[in-house]
């Protein structure tokens, strides 16, 4: 789990920058990263720098652009990080515009430094725990899954489906590169060969195919499964489990 907060702040005072940049100078979690001064380098470096920083801290009153409208264009490029807004300007109405754009948190000028340090840790490490519990639930849906297709846990092709069925869930790009993406990420994660991951995948299914539910599987395989119960390949079987979960789990994913 990464552990360092990267931070960028936007704000046309000085001295915020100042502040700001000197009580994080030497902090063990929370880097600032970059500083700007108005609200349209702020948004150019939010579109170009996106896997920069975890968190933005913006003023609403700028130059050449506001802090509502870069939050307009975040959520017009679809960008989510997380937003603590600093400003001196409490208008109900501006307010309101902001919550439109579910901000984590409003603070009022001028700043307590220890009060935005406890508040950036408190907001990361809720999220934190809460994608905490999101990969739990998936992981027990997962073995869940594999316990009804009657994989027994104890060989290596469960462990196997279970991490590849994860990956596939997680990057759904990778549907068409179970050999060369798939195969070797998890002979990696498990000191072995990308072969030797194949096999075991293959016999997992076939341990499936012959004691498996049959009910659970034409509900998962659907006419892949007929009298004959001929079996998928492992880029079906994998695939189909991961899809599986995005349309049944969309609690998880929301």
């Amino acid at each position: 789990m990464k552990t360092t907060i990267n931070v960028l702040l936007i704000d046309d005072s000085e001295s915020v920058i100042s502040r700001t940049k000197q009580y994080f100078s030497s902090h063990a979690v929370i880097n600032v990263v970059k500083t700007v001064n108005n609200g349209k380098e702020g948004l150019e470096y939010i579109l170009n720098h996106q896997n920069e920083f975890d968190m933005v801290l913006m003023d609403i009153i700028m130059p050449e652009m506001d802090g509502i409208s870069v939050l307009e264009e975040m959520q017009k490029h679809k960008i989510k990080k997380n937003v603590i807004i600093l400003t001196s300007y409490n208008k109900e109405l501006a307010i309101k515009l902001v919550n439109q754009y579910n901000v984590d948190y409003f603070m009022l000028k001028p700043i307590n430094m220890q009060t935005l340090e406890k508040r950036v840790l408190d907001i990361v490490n809720l999220e934190r725990e809460q994608v905490e519990v999101k990969d739990n639930s998936v992981e027990l849906a997962i073995s869940k899954m594999l316990h009804s297709l009657g994989i027994p846990s104890h060989i290596r092709g469960y462990q196997y489906i279970r991490e590849s069925v994860y990956l596939m869930y997680e990057n759904p790009d990778m549907l068409g590169g179970i050999t060369k993406c798939i195969y070797p990420e998890i002979a990696n994660r498990f000191d072995t060969t990308a072969s030797r991951v194949e096999r075991a995948i293959r016999h997992a299914i076939e341990v499936s195919w012959s004691r498996g539910d049959y009910d659970v599987m034409e509900e998962l395989f659907g006419h892949s499964v007929d009298y004959d119960r001929s079996k998928p390949t492992n880029s079906e079987f994998i695939a189909t489990l991961a899809d599986n979960l995005r349309l049944n789990n969309k609690v998880l994913v929301s």
